[in-house]
């Protein structure tokens, strides 16, 4: 399978996370209904434009405004396009709580409502909605899609060099940390089968702000879940301004560190295990 890498103008192909190779071809069942999950807060000029591309990238999906009590009068936006479009929703939460909350919200909504596939997307139009039809096509053969800037054909656009060592770095430091062969686990930009979803078990997901996306790649990853990153061109939002701040930051560094020791400890307990075997079944019979 090739999907396109716009950012590069070349076809690239998906890359099987969890093995670190090329993806394998083992279809899933179909994919029939899809929800684009749309997190806001104060994005009202925002709003309009990504869900319009939305709906004129992938007519078929169904879209979910996540919106939480944006003082803005993004509220009033969501509701006006709901009205507007049989096949947009709001969801109106009493709060900001976070992107993982929206999204937890978000996902049980869609799981109860009976879609297939659930979409995580930007409001401020720097997830160009352009990309969802490689990134569903990729889906064919995964569990997880995620539109990846590390890859080979991903790329960013706008950002001063100084975030992009940042995120690069965090990346590296999630791999070496976690062992997991993930180039951009902290991307927000990504598709769940809903039974991957429920393979996962979102009542274990304690994280709700910049790590949020890290742990659902890192259960996804331990459930044996198979992850493709497909490369996205990534384009720094030119309306409004960005949420994220160094407290999300310094929470995703301290848990990403306590998986890390776990990760390690159980592998030096299940190497300990192993020689423990070998040695119990190389002594000779009394």
């Amino acid at each position: 399978m090739l999907t396109t890498g716009r950012g590069r103008g070349r076809q690239v192909a998906p890359r099987d996370a969890a093995q670190g190779g090329p993806a394998r071809q083992r279809p899933r069942p179909p994919v029939r209904r899809v929800l684009v999950l749309v997190p806001t807060y104060n994005e009202r000029d925002n709003l309009p434009m990504i869900t319009a591309r939305v709906r004129e990238t992938v007519p078929e999906a169904d879209i979910l405004i996540l919106e939480d009590n944006s003082p803005d009068g993004t509220g009033q936006i969501a509701d006006a396009l709901a009205a507007q479009d049989p096949r947009t929703f709001v969801l109106h939460r009493p709060g900001k709580e976070g992107l993982g909350r929206a999204y937890l919200a978000g996902f049980d909504w869609g799981l109860e409502h009976g879609y297939d596939a659930l979409v995580e997307i930007d409001a401020d139009g720097s997830h160009r909605p352009e990309h969802l039809p490689a990134m569903l096509a990729a889906l064919a053969d995964a569990d997880v899609v995620i539109g990846s800037r590390w890859v080979p054909g991903g790329e960013v656009v706008n950002w001063p060099l100084r975030r992009k060592l940042l995120s690069v770095g965090a990346n590296t430091y999630i791999r070496v940390m976690l062992g997991m062969p993930v180039m951009d686990a902290t991307a927000g930009y990504r598709i769940y089968r809903a039974e991957a979803l429920r393979t996962i078990g979102l009542e274990h997901v304690e994280s709700h702000g910049y790590c949020f996306q890290t742990d659902l790649t890192w259960k996804a990853i331990r459930a044996g879940l198979r992850v493709v990153e497909v490369p996205i061109s990534f384009v720094e939002r030119e309306v409004g301004y960005s949420k994220m701040d160094s407290g999300v930051f310094s929470e995703a560094l301290i848990k990403v560190a306590q998986w890390g020791a776990h990760h390690r400890a159980r592998q030096v307990a299940g190497a300990a295990k192993a020689v423990r075997r070998r040695l119990g079944g190389g002594r000779p019979r009394t």
